[in-house]
């Protein structure tokens, strides 16, 4: 099938869902005219876009945990503490591996053991398996709106039952569910499946039923310049709005300094605004993700770095902010660590909710670079697909046009490496074949000169390694 951003024709969706549906036996299950009419009677409260949408209003930041376990009955228990116990906003359901994959005989496995055991022997909620009805429990037991999230590059099939479900919430798309999670699959076949999910979507939007999408922002969540995260955002934001998607959250990895990390935000808001704006009624909020990378195994500090993560959120004005726990060195948390994690944040922000980060030039310094080499690489993209941005987005990474450090993926040309300058700012040591001008390229170089002037060393790979170990090691920039 021919890669085009064009909207697909319902016949040409409609031959594939019925390849989609068969492919386990719960797909079966679906009913679309049934699933509109169950979704129609939800509460607002327990509509996502709804409660980001006055959030948005209202100028609060909603909090949100990661969470999924194998059993219904005890992700259900687990949802019900993190809403009660740990007073989320939102509330997810974190897919399992198999799941991801699509290896739905091996998910089910994994729940027959889980049984046995009476553990999770899976990383997270199988829900394909379960189907329709048993995942509307979930949808149910809560007071609050859950999002779909996972890691999968063909969701196609748990789209179609989580959103029958009653989810009003679904996280990724064709690139950062690609490349950060798998070695071997292309970014074109990634991009025709979620055509696919987003065209399901803007079917749900046409019969009144308000779905969120949210494509995963941190990428490989190893010092990803805000730049690379910003144009995958923004291209898979253009591509849901095309199939009919309505409604999108973008989102960013906190990198650790707070004037790059609200820098980036405002940016991120402002750049998707300004390339969504020739598609009506699309409401547009964002999510800052706590750091992704390596946590201190000591709970103080790990608490430290929570509570860095929810000061950005609150000061850079995001509309939600994804937690994480003081458990994150070890693993999965408990759902207490987990709870734990939200209060802090939650405290964090109550405290600064009538705060703002007050704009100086170096702020807005970062603003005008942000914005700069977005744009550059947007423009190149555009160019390369000769107006097709599917077609520009494929042969984007096939020229190394964009690029993302660290990531498993075949498809990308791995040739950019990050570093932290001498405030703890991500720049680029590397750029690759990413298209900056002269003006950009030297910018980076000089600030990371600065930083190899302080500590007595060229620029090179030990700097960038020494960057990742460094919050697990109690700083922010990897001094030697």
């Amino acid at each position: 099938m021919d890669l085009k951003n064009e909207r697909w024709e319902l016949s040409k969706f409609e031959e594939i869902r019925k390849q989609v549906l068969t492919h386990w036996p719960t797909g079966a299950d679906v009913d679309f005219e049934e699933a509109v009419t169950y979704c129609s009677k939800q509460v607002k409260e327990k509509n996502m876009v709804a409660v980001l949408a006055k959030a948005k209003d209202n100028k609060t930041t909603l909090i949100q945990p990661r969470a999924g376990v194998a059993l219904i009955d005890e992700h259900i228990e687990l949802l019900q503490y993190l809403q009660n116990e740990g007073g989320a906003d939102l509330l997810p359901t974190t897919i399992d591996s198999y799941t991801r994959q699509n290896k739905y005989q091996d998910a089910k496995a994994g729940i027959e053991k889980s049984k046995k055991t009476n553990k999770s022997l899976l990383n997270g909620f199988p829900a394909v398996n379960y189907g329709v009805q048993v995942c509307r429990k979930v949808v149910e037991a809560v007071k609050v709106p859950i999002q779909v999230r996972h890691g999968t590059p063909d969701a196609r099939l748990l789209a179609e039952i989580t959103l029958a479900s009653g989810f009003s919430d679904f996280e990724g798309g064709g690139i950062s569910y690609n490349i950060p999670y798998a070695k071997n699959v292309s970014i074109e076949s990634t991009l025709l499946h979620w055509q696919y999910v987003d065209k399901l979507v803007g079917l749900y939007e046409e019969q009144g039923i308000s779905i969120n999408r949210e494509p995963f922002g941190p990428l490989t969540s190893t010092l990803v310049p805000p730049s690379i995260s910003h144009a995958v955002a923004i291209i898979e934001g253009l591509l849901a709005a095309t199939q009919g998607v309505k409604n999108i959250t973008l989102g960013y990895g906190q990198c650790g300094n707070l004037v790059q990390d609200v820098a980036a935000i405002r940016t991120l808001e402002e750049l998707a605004s300004e390339y969504l704006a020739d598609f009506q009624d699309i409401q547009l909020t964002t999510v800052l993700h706590q750091w992704m990378g390596g946590f201190p195994q000591d709970e103080a500090k790990a608490f430290a770095v929570i509570s860095w993560g929810a000061a950005a959120a609150a000061l850079a004005g995001v509309t939600k902010v994804i937690v994480k726990s003081p458990h994150e060195a070890f693993g999965i948390p408990t759902k207490e660590a987990n709870a734990q994690g939200l209060k802090t944040t939650k405290q964090l922000i109550n405290m600064l909710k009538d705060q703002q980060y007050i704009p100086d030039h170096r702020l807005e310094e970062e603003k005008e670079m942000i914005t700069r080499e977005t744009k550059e690489i947007l423009n190149r993209v555009f160019d390369l697909g000769d107006g097709d941005l599917a077609q520009g987005a494929v042969k984007a990474f096939a020229a190394g046009v964009i690029d993302i450090p660290f990531a498993p993926s075949q498809y990308t040309a791995n040739k950019i490496l990050p570093a932290r300058d001498n405030e703890g700012i991500v720049r680029y040591l590397e750029h690759g074949n990413i298209p900056f001008s002269q003006k950009t390229v030297d910018y980076h170089r000089q600030k990371l000169k600065e930083r190899g002037q302080k500590e007595g060393r060229e620029p090179n790979f030990q700097m960038v390694v020494d960057d990742i170990y460094a919050i697990g090691k109690g700083m922010l920039v990897g001094r030697p």
